[in-house]
C-alpha cells in the first residue's frame, strides 16, 4: 500500500476491491472505483501524450462534478502540479491565476468558458468538459482516444491553490515536493468506514478545506463521495437523509442557512447517519454554533489552519462547550507563538498576532514571490493576520484580525484590489475598503469614500461606482454598500490605517473578527 500512496495511484486498490461500488456521485451521473480509477488512467495518459511531463503546470476550471475528481486523480499519479482555479472569478481574475501558475494545460467546463467568451488561450493547451469549444478538445473525447491502463512512471503529483493577495493579486501556496495523503482509517480524526461512509461534498472543491476533508481524505479511504452542485439547505438534508451521509465539511453560513429552516422541516430530517461534521474557514457565531450542536449531537469539530498550512488546532463539540470560542489547545509549546506590534512575545493571557510553526518537512512557499513569502515569515514561523490570546488552561482564542483581509460567509477577501478599482472612478479622491459586520455573513464588503471636490454623495454616485466596479471585479468583491465621507484619515507615511477605519463598525461587536 504504501507503494500505491506515494505514487498517487491509491484509487486502483478500491478499483480491485470494490469495481462495481460507486465511488462518486455529481448531480448528472456517477462512477464506480473502477470507471473512476479507469477514467483517471485515461486522463493522466492523454497528458503524457500530449507532452505534459511530470512538474508541468495543469489550471482545472470546474465546478463540483465527477470530472473534477478524475482530474485530480490524474494529476496525483503523473506529478503534475494542478491549481483548481476559483470559477466564481471574473474572466480576467482567473486568466491571471492561469499565466501566473504557468499551466500547459487547462480543463475547464465548456459553460464557464462559454460566459467568459474564450475560445482559447494563447500558448497553452486546452481541454473542454462537456465538448469542445474553439480550440478547447472535447474531455470525453480525450478519454476515448487514451489508455486506461496504469501511468508507466506514475508518481505522486502535488495542488497549488491560490489565496488573495494583499497588494491585489492572488499567490500560489507552492510546496516543493508532495504530501501524500494515506487512509483516513480508525484512529484517525476521519476514522472511515470503507464499507458503509458516505462523504457530503457541499462546498466548493476549489477550496483548501473541502478538497482535503471532502475529497482528498475520503479517496484516499475508499469512501464514496456525493457532490451537490451549489448549497441548497432543502437539498442538504435531503442527501443526508437518502444516502446515509457520515460526514461533511461546512462553514458558518451553511450553519446558518440550516437553522434557519422552519423546525418542522430540521427535526423531520433523518440526520441519524451523521459521525462528524467539520468547520473552519470562518468565525462562527457561538449562538450558531451551539443550536447546530443541540440539533445534530456533539459530532462537530472545529479546526483552525489557511492554505500554507497551521499549527494543528482542533476542538471536539464537547471542549468547545465547556471553552466557547475557543479553536483548540495549543497542540505543543512550539506550535505557535504571539507577537506584539513590535514583533516581541507577548504576555501571558495577552493579545498578539498568531505565528504558525511551518512544517519542516512541508514547508512553503508563494509561487514567484519571495518578498511576499519573507514578508508572511518570522524565525520559521508564518501568520494568517490573525490576533487571539491563549488562555491559563492553553486554548486559543482569536480575538481579532489584520484589516487587510475580509471573511464573508467563509471566503477570504483582500480589500487592495478593491481600493485600487474603486481609486480609478473620476469621483474619487480616495477610498479605504473594510469589512463590516454581516449577521448572515459575519462580515461585508464595505467602502468608505472620500469624494472628489465637486462630487456628491448620493444613491446615483453610490450606484456609479458600483456599476464601474463590477465591470472588473467578481460579484463577490464588490461592496455592499458605499459611505461618503469627508476626509478620510491618513499616517504619516501617507497611508490610510485602514483599522482605524474598520474598528468604528466594529466597536459594538463582542468581537472583532
Amino acid at each position: 500500500m504504501d507503494d500505491l500512496i506515494q505514487s498517487g495511484m491509491l484509487s486502483a486498490l478500491y478499483a480491485a476491491r470494490k469495481p462495481d461500488q460507486v465511488a462518486v456521485t455529481d448531480y448528472r451521473t456517477s462512477r464506480t472505483f473502477l470507471e473512476l480509477h479507469e477514467n483517471a488512467n485515461r486522463l493522466a495518459n492523454a497528458f503524457t501524450a500530449s507532452g505534459i511531463q511530470a512538474g508541468d503546470s495543469v489550471a482545472l476550471i470546474c465546478g463540483n462534478r465527477v470530472e473534477f475528481v478524475e482530474s485530480l486523480l490524474a494529476s496525483l499519479r503523473t506529478g503534475v502540479r494542478l491549481t483548481p482555479v476559483n470559477w466564481h472569478l471574473s474572466q480576467d481574475e482567473a486568466l491571471y491565476i492561469v499565466s501566473d501558475c504557468d499551466a500547459k494545460l487547462v480543463i475547464a467546463e465548456q459553460a464557464i468558458l462559454e460566459s467568459w467568451k474564450i475560445e482559447r488561450i494563447d500558448d497553452v493547451d486546452g481541454i473542454s468538459i462537456d465538448g469542445a469549444i474553439g480550440e478547447f478538445r472535447d474531455y470525453q473525447s480525450t478519454l476515448a482516444e487514451a489508455r486506461s491502463d496504469d501511468p508507466m512512471t506514475a508518481q505522486h503529483g502535488t495542488v497549488m491553490l491560490y489565496t488573495s493577495g494583499t497588494t491585489g493579486k492572488p499567490k500560489g501556496v507552492y510546496r516543493k515536493g508532495p504530501t501524500p495523503v494515506p487512509p483516513q482509517l480508525s484512529d484517525t480524526l476521519a476514522d472511515f468506514n470503507p464499507e458503509s461512509d458516505a462523504q457530503l461534498v457541499c462546498g466548493p472543491m476549489y477550496h483548501a478545506a473541502p478538497l482535503l476533508f471532502d475529497v482528498a481524505w475520503p479517496l484516499a479511504s475508499g469512501v464514496r463521495l456525493h457532490l451537490l452542485e451549489r448549497w441548497d439547505s432543502h437539498k442538504v438534508l435531503d442527501m443526508i437523509s437518502t444516502h446515509k451521509i457520515t460526514h461533511a465539511h461546512m462553514v458558518p453560513i451553511m450553519f446558518q442557512r440550516l437553522l434557519a429552516l422552519p423546525d418542522g422541516i430540521r427535526h423531520a430530517a433523518d440526520l441519524s447517519s451523521l459521525k462528524k461534521i467539520y468547520h473552519g474557514a470562518a468565525p462562527c457565531p457561538a449562538a450558531v454554533k451551539r443550536a447546530m450542536i443541540d440539533w445534530v449531537g456533539p459530532i462537530i469539530y472545529e479546526y483552525y489552519a489557511g492554505s500554507e498550512g497551521g499549527a494543528g488546532f482542533l476542538i471536539s463539540s464537547a471542549e468547545w462547550l465547556d471553552k466557547p470560542g475557543s479553536v483548540g489547545r495549543v497542540p505543543n509549546p512550539d506550535a505557535v507563538m504571539l507577537l506584539d506590534a513590535a514583533g516581541q512575545p507577548v504576555a501571558p493571557g495577552a493579545e498578539g498576532e498568531i505565528y504558525h510553526r511551518i512544517n519542516p518537512d512541508d514547508p512553503f512557499e508563494y509561487y514567484k514571490a519571495p518578498e511576499k513569502t519573507a514578508d508572511k515569515i518570522k524565525q520559521g514561523y508564518f501568520t494568517l493576520g490573525d490576533v487571539g490570546r491563549v488562555d491559563a488552561d492553553g486554548y486559543l482564542f482569536l480575538t481579532g484580525r489584520s484589516a487587510e483581509c475580509i471573511i464573508s460567509g467563509g471566503v477570504n477577501i483582500y480589500p487592495a484590489e478593491i481600493d485600487e478599482v474603486i481609486a480609478a472612478h473620476p469621483l474619487v479622491a480616495d477610498v479605504c475598503v473594510i469589512g463590516a459586520p454581516n449577521p448572515e455573513w459575519g462580515e461585508e464588503v464595505r467602502a468608505v469614500v472620500q469624494l472628489a471636490d465637486g462630487a456628491t454623495g448620493n444613491s446615483d454616485t453610490e450606484a456609479s461606482i458600483l456599476a464601474h466596479t463590477r465591470e472588473t471585479l467578481s460579484g463577490f468583491k464588490v461592496p455592499k454598500k458605499i459611505d461618503f465621507v469627508g476626509e478620510l484619515p491618513r499616517l504619516p507615511s501617507g497611508k490610510v490605517p485602514r483599522a482605524r477605519v474598520r474598528a468604528r463598525y466594529w466597536q459594538d461587536q463582542a468581537t472583532q473578527i
